[in-house]
C-alpha cells in the first residue's frame, strides 16, 4: 500500500513538473510584458528617471526578450527627456548597432538626427534625418525627418541671407 501511494505521489509529481515546464514559457513571457507595461506606466506619468531605471532593470532581467530593443530605445528617450543628449546618442546608437531587426530602427534613427540637432551637430543631424527618409521613406519617422530638413533648410537659407 505505501508502495503504491508512493508510486502515485511520484506520478503526480512528474505530470504537474511537466505541466509547468510547459507553462514556464508563457508565464515568463506574461512576467515580461507585465514589467516592461508597468515600467512604461512610469515613463507616461513623466517619471523619467524612474522609467530610465526600470528599463535598465527589464534589459538586465530580460535581455533576450523581443521587447529588449524597445527598452533600449525607451531608455534613450528618458535620457533625450531630461536633456541628457550624450547619454541619448549611445543609447540610440546601441538600438540601431545592436538589434538590427527591431521595430524601433526607425525611431532610434530619427531621434539620433534630433539629438545631434540639439547638440547642434547639424551635418550628422542632416546624415541621420536622409537615411530615415532613405531606409523607411512611407513611415511616420520619415515624414517628422522630411519636415526636420525642411525646418533646417529654412534656418540655413535665413542665416545665409542675413548682412
Amino acid at each position: 500500500m505505501l508502495q503504491k501511494c508512493l508510486g502515485i505521489l511520484i506520478l503526480l509529481f512528474m505530470f504537474f513538473s511537466v505541466g509547468q515546464s510547459l507553462a514556464a514559457p508563457t508565464q515568463r513571457q506574461d512576467t515580461t510584458r507585465r514589467l516592461y507595461d508597468r515600467v512604461m506606466d512610469e515613463f507616461k506619468h513623466r517619471d523619467y528617471k524612474a522609467a530610465m531605471a526600470g528599463f535598465q532593470l527589464f534589459i538586465e532581467l530580460h535581455s533576450e526578450s523581443a521587447l529588449a530593443a524597445n527598452a533600449q530605445y525607451w531608455i534613450g528617450e528618458c535620457q533625450y527627456r531630461m536633456g541628457r543628449y550624450r547619454d541619448a546618442l549611445k543609447s540610440f546608437n546601441e538600438v540601431v548597432s545592436n538589434y538590427p531587426l527591431s521595430p524601433k530602427l526607425a525611431a532610434s534613427t530619427l531621434k539620433l538626427g534630433q539629438t545631434y540637432t540639439k547638440l547642434g551637430d547639424h551635418e550628422t543631424a542632416r546624415l541621420m534625418f536622409d537615411r530615415v527618409v532613405g531606409q523607411y521613406p512611407d513611415s511616420s519617422e520619415a515624414e517628422l525627418a522630411r519636415k526636420a530638413i525642411e525646418a533646417t533648410a529654412t534656418a540655413e537659407d535665413s542665416t545665409n541671407q542675413s548682412p
